[in-house]
């Protein structure tokens, strides 16, 4: 117990004990009574509580204790006409100056002869007697409770008799009130010595002292386990049989009633029924019905019993079965009728609905008296047989006969005789001649009902009316022939087919036995009949077996559509069974839907794709409006301020730098767009060559240099020693490892930290680009590389793009024979993407290359540029001419042609969509000129797919350069044109 509730019960019992206690300080004045001693020691002065001659005792056991600890003594209190002596207990308190804690207690008297009678009868009716002068404990042993519960007498004293309770009953309140002055009484459960729990009724009375003081308490203990068992078994089966109670006082005229009893009669559980809404509810002449039952009853003191139908208060009609009997008191009258109800309700429904069914049903009862020789008969048998004048009562049996076909009496004569004689159930069928002329064909049953010496008393049974059962049965056989025409002439395949099973009864084949000559169109299967299914297809599936014996067992026809994946065709048949339980026989109607499956699935397939595509573009497409608008606004609004600030060169700049970002993120998007759409429709052609991955790296890492400088990114490069040779197409590793680097710098904060590791793994080259950016849960490491998906997107950092960045990364990688993957430790952590692409061997020796990583000598080249594009012609040629090149244009075909063969260049920058002729055409012909032999033809198109590459370079064309063309590729090319003219 915690220590707060000790302390409450503690004081609970020094308050409420039957014995005076008090405290005595160390000047002798009294402190905290408790009731008893309030009740008796009314005047609170230590002094005055005790007699003259006793006085000096009691003073000296006061002393005792508080040097000693504890005294004992007797005395008397002053003025008590009571002789009996107080026996006092003394304890000193503990950390206290002198304090002491006094106990008065008598010792009781004798009981008398009453109650010590009151006693043994009370161990005679009970299980266990106790008795206590502490409330809720035990402070004597108690042999009663130690031989029910078998507990010892240290188990039991104070408050341990409790753990011999149930766990769930130990909460219940057991010290009780100081007031009670009458019998306490409660249950709970005991355990008994067995181990099992019994329920006890508990009962407890104070006994007083002559001051009305409680000396003592007197308890008993009644095992009612057996009675709460029958009362819950009682209770269930009422419940479960929908049976109430009812108890009508007739001297009051109240009724009492259970809830089940209500609800009979269909009121609710708590709503109280009186005896006027229970007769209130009964229809009229089942009023007048219960009313006379009742007095009849009470008249001869007797029981009844009668069925009702009551209107419930919703309006609904019910039954109520009632069944009573009388209580008299000692003189013979009837004070009480009690009894049960029983809603009756779902019987009367069954047995009117089985009365309606047999009526519908055109079904004859009717019984033959064999000793008398008299038919007794409902009114359907009337209505078969045309009796006159009273068709239902008993009638020789000779009067129906007479009715009957006369073809079809000997027959029906024998079979009776039979019935008799063998003691087999009686079936026969024949006609009877009805009075209106038309005859009947009707099918009787019954079996004859014998005494005990085997003398034939009595033939019941039934006679059913199966006229419109062989009208049918008539038109069948017509139908039969008309049938067996048409089912020659379908173009469905007919035929039967009996089931054959193994010893277990498992069905394992089955045989062809008829069909029509549609049979071996739809199946295949020539000379089929009198042949086993395994026979012809012996890998045939089994599904097909267990269909059919499931047909056969349950009877039910099938409509299946399934594969037969043995014969490679799809069936849609109907089977159905021929004949009663236990035939074997099938009759299967199928066609071969072979056709008609391929055909759904190439449509399903078709629907799928055109779903998916269709998905796919929305999705695009959405992304694509939404990605383009962002450079375009700025690009929008840079022109109209180059409009509005055209006198101020600094803010034109600062425009058209910021134009030139949007344009070429535009470019950068498409082109993307336009790899992502090759690679879809597996129309990219790489060309790959023997490369070092080191050359590849360092063309990636000089591309993004500017972005990560602009971010103030520290980039750290970690190179194998040995070369890293590659069979592969560089220009599409360079877009790989620049995707990388441009996501690790786009997404990692100003002044992170970038690292690009290569190193060499068994036969495959690793390639790691590592950040200190806002890495990527955990959750998203699986989606990273899917189209659309961008890093940040989800954690409010997205970056702009369509995200297919990574897609094109993995994609491209995949088809160099590699892989791709990513890993985060989570948000805010980092991330790390690894290439992983197959090198090739090592060659047996390397010879030593030049460090070509100076930049090449400069030189001015002659440059023509051919576009019908003013614009795009001028601001090429301007920067050719920052470039330090010697640039002139023209607008046409033509005008190249002669242009070139004055100007001489070195490179031509030609358009293919001129407005004569077409720069194929331009170049062809610039081919069969001296000048065109020796000059380089760079091809300026917006035209980028595969076959615009090949079609330029069969019409003469170096190079390719797709528009609008970045200004570091044309310097690239010509850097290298330069230094090739060099040398």
């Amino acid at each position: 117990m915690p220590p707060v509730a000790a302390a409450h019960a503690a004081a609970h019992a020094y308050e409420y004990g039957v014995e005076p206690m008090f405290v005595i300080d160390a000047e002798g004045t009294m402190h905290n009574p408790n009731a008893t001693a309030r009740r008796l020691l009314p005047d609170a002065n230590w002094a005055a509580l005790w007699s003259t001659h006793q006085a000096a005792a009691v003073n000296a056991a006061l002393e005792q204790a508080r040097q000693d600890g504890t005294a004992r003594c007797e005395a008397g209190l002053a003025g008590s006409h009571d002789s009996t002596p107080w026996q006092l207990a003394l304890h000193r308190l503990p950390e206290s100056e002198g304090a002491v804690l006094v106990t008065l207690r008598r010792q009781a008297p004798p009981p008398d002869d009453n109650e010590a009678r009151a006693r043994r009868l009370l161990s005679a009716h009970c299980n266990i007697v106790w008795s206590t002068r502490v409330f809720g404990q035990f402070d004597t042993d108690q042999p009663g409770w130690r031989a029910f519960t078998g507990q010892s007498e240290a188990e039991l004293m104070g408050r341990g008799w409790i753990n011999a309770l149930h766990p769930d009953d130990r909460s219940m309140p057991y010290v009780m009130p100081s007031h009670l002055t009458t019998v306490f009484e409660t249950e709970y459960r005991l355990r008994h010595v067995s181990g099992a729990y019994r329920n006890m009724v508990v009962r407890m009375l104070p006994l007083l002292d002559e001051h009305g003081a409680v000396r003592e308490w007197l308890g008993s203990h009644t095992d009612v386990t057996t009675q709460r068992q029958g009362e819950q078994q009682l209770r269930l089966a009422m419940q479960g049989g929908r049976m109430g109670t009812w108890e009508i006082d007739l001297g009051s005229g109240s009724l009492h009633c259970s809830e089940a009893c209500r609800a009979n009669f269909g009121l609710l559980t708590h709503t109280e029924l009186n005896y006027a809404q229970l007769t209130g509810a009964m229809l009229d002449g089942d009023l007048q019905q219960w009313q006379e039952a009742v007095r009849t009853a009470i008249a001869a003191a007797a029981d009844f019993e009668i069925d009702l139908r009551v209107r419930w208060p919703d309006g609904s009609l019910h039954w109520v079965h009632m069944r009573g009997t009388c209580t008299s008191d000692g003189a013979g009258n009837v004070i009480t009728l009690s009894g049960i109800s029983l809603d009756l309700t779902a019987s009367k429904q069954n047995e009117e609905a089985l009365r309606l069914t047999l009526a519908a049903s055109e079904v004859a009862t009717w019984s033959w008296d064999i000793v008398s020789d008299l038919v007794t008969a409902d009114r359907n048998m009337a209505r078969l047989f045309p009796l006159q004048p009273q068709p239902t009562a008993p009638t020789p049996l000779a009067s129906y006969l007479s009715l009957i076909h006369p073809d079809d009496l000997p027959h029906l004569n024998a079979k009776i005789t039979e019935a008799i004689e063998v003691g087999q159930p009686f079936e026969a069928s024949y006609r009877i001649e009805g009075a209106d002329g038309q005859t009947r064909h009707v099918l009787a049953r019954g079996r004859v009902e014998y005494g005990p010496d085997g003398t034939p008393l009595r033939l019941p049974g039934v006679i059913l009316d199966i006229t419109r059962q062989k009208q049918i049965e008539d038109a069948l056989h017509s139908s039969e022939e008309r049938y067996g025409t048409l089912i020659e002439l379908m173009d469905q395949a007919y035929c039967v087919i009996e089931m054959l099973y193994d010893a277990d009864g498992y069905p394992v084949d089955w045989r062809y036995l008829e069909g029509n000559p549609a049979f071996v169109k739809q199946s295949g299967l020539e000379n089929a009949f009198g042949r086993t299914i395994r026979e012809m297809v012996p890998e045939h599936d089994q599904h097909w077996f267990n269909v059919y014996d499931e047909v056969l067992r349950t009877g039910r026809p099938i409509r299946y559509e399934n594969e037969a994946h043995a014969m490679q065709r799809w069936f849609d048949i109907y089977a159905t069974r021929l004949g009663g339980p236990g035939s074997r026989k099938l009759a299967v109607l199928f066609s071969d839907i072979s056709e008609r499956k391929r055909s759904e699935l190439q449509l399903r397939k078709l629907a799928d794709d055109l779903s998916e595509m269709d998905r796919r573009k929305t999705e695009f497409l959405a992304t694509l409006a939404h990605e383009l608008r962002n450079p375009l606004a700025p690009i929008r609004n840079g022109l109209q301020i180059m409009r509005m600030a055209a006198d101020k060169p600094d803010t034109v700049a600062r425009v058209r730098d910021v134009m030139e970002r949007q344009v070429n993120q535009m470019v950068h998007l498409v082109d993307d767009l336009l790899d992502v759409a090759r690679i879809t429709r597996g129309q990219i052609d790489l060309k790959p060559e023997r490369i070092d991955l080191k050359t590849v790296i360092a063309s990636a890492v000089e591309t993004n240099t500017p972005l990560i400088e602009t971010n103030r990114h520290q980039l750290d490069l970690d190179m194998d020693s040995q070369p890293l040779l590659l069979d592969a197409d560089p220009t599409r590793l360079a877009q790989v490892l620049g995707n990388l680097l441009n996501n690790a710098a786009k997404y990692t904060p100003a002044g992170g930290r970038i690292s690009l590791i290569a190193r060499r793994d068994g036969d495959e080259a690793v390639i790691a680009v590592r950040d200190s950016g806002m890495g990527i849960p955990q959750g998203a490491l699986g989606s990273v590389f899917d189209m659309f998906t961008q890093v940040g997107q989800n954690m409010g950092r997205a970056q702009g793009g369509l995200g297919i960045g990574l897609s094109l990364v993995r994609r491209l990688v995949e088809l160099h024979g590699g892989s791709a993957s990513a890993a985060s430790d989570g948000p805010g952590q980092g991330s790390t993407f690894t290439i992983r692409l197959p090198l090739l061997p090592l060659p047996p020796q390397i010879a030593p290359q030049a460090d070509d990583s100076a930049p090449a000598a400069s030189g001015q080249l002659r440059v023509l540029v051919v576009d019908d594009n003013i614009d795009a012609a001028e601001t090429l040629c301007a920067i050719l001419d920052m470039m330090g090149h010697q640039a002139e244009m023209v607008h046409d075909g033509a005008q190249a042609l002669e242009h070139a063969a004055q100007f001489r260049p070195d490179v031509v920058f030609l358009d293919i969509g001129l407005p004569d002729m077409d720069g194929y055409a331009v170049a062809r012909a610039l081919r069969q000129t001296p000048v065109g032999q020796h000059c380089e033809l760079v091809a300026l198109t917006g035209w980028g797919g595969e076959d615009d590459r090949n079609q330029a370079s069969a019409a003469g064309f170096n190079h390719h350069l797709t528009k609008p063309a970045r200004i570091d590729a044309i310097g690239a090319l010509l850097a290298g044109l330069s230094t090739s003219n060099q040398t």
